[in-house]
């Protein structure tokens, strides 16, 4: 081999040294295990619990069963409008502001640290699902059993507590609610303003309902018009006694 064949064979050595170094290095990197960096560390997080909705319920008879006391058209407003926007309101409320409760009852003895459109709405939501609970078709007009016995014992007769209640739902200036409620083992009637209950911490009564009566103008206008005092007085035709015996101690 001469000087010059030796030469040209020694570069081409050198040259395919340098490329192979990092075609080598690369093929090596791929197969290695990738390093841990801060972002493929894993980190638990404790699951938040749902936020609390409120639900309307499943009206317990049809549309024209109250009447002739509650007409049919008004029954159906009041369900699927009123009573529906009052549960579809609150529950976005409750998204909104972050409002935490462990149930409807607790929302409602706390409703006072929350938003107004908390507290009427809210307050919309149970008090119709109530309502709808203690009326029902097929009423006697007066109650029987302990329930009689206890508003014999605490207002004197029934005839005495019924007029003390019309009182109360004629007197309620606007709109708003007429209760029965027992509070520390007593019978008591008042009545609340808008959509209150009296199971409220804000409520000017407090004490567990047993019956309520809804004197919003949207409940009895469309049959009654202004006059409420029919309205009233033909309401104690639908009263769900049974009902109102299952909720009294």
């Amino acid at each position: 081999m001469d000087r010059k064949q030796f030469l040209s064979r020694s570069l081409k050595v050198s040259v395919g040294a340098l490329v192979g170094g990092p075609v080598l290095a690369s093929v090596a990197s791929c197969n290695a295990p990738e390093a841990p960096t801060s972002e493929a560390v894993t980190t638990e997080t404790t699951p938040t619990s749902p936020a609390l909705q409120l639900a309307q319920i499943a009206l317990p008879y049809d549309y024209p069963a109250l009447e002739p006391s509650v007409d049919a058209r008004t029954m159906e407003i009041h369900y699927t409008k009123h009573h529906a926007a009052y549960v579809k309101n609150v529950n976005e409320a409750i998204v909104a502001e972050g409002v935490a409760a462990k149930d409807e009852m607790d929302l409602l003895a706390r409703v006072g640290s929350f938003s107004a459109k908390v507290r009427n709405n809210a307050g919309g939501t149970w008090n119709h699902n109530f309502f709808w609970q203690v009326m029902g078709p097929g009423g006697k007009g007066s109650p029987e059993g302990k329930v009689l016995d206890a508003l014999n014992a605490g207002f004197g007769s029934f005839d005495k507590f019924k007029d003390a209640f019309t009182d109360a739902a004629m007197k309620r200036f606007g709109s708003g609610w007429a209760w029965l409620v027992e509070r520390n083992g007593e019978l008591a009637i008042g009545s609340t303003p808008n959509q209150d209950s009296p199971l409220m911490d804000v409520s000017e009564l407090r004490g567990t309902p047993l019956l309520g009566l809804d004197v919003w103008e949207h409940a009895y206008y469309l049959k009654y018009q202004n006059k409420r005092n029919e309205y009233v007085a033909n309401w104690w035709q639908v009263v769900n006694w049974d009902e109102v015996a299952k909720r009294m101690a």
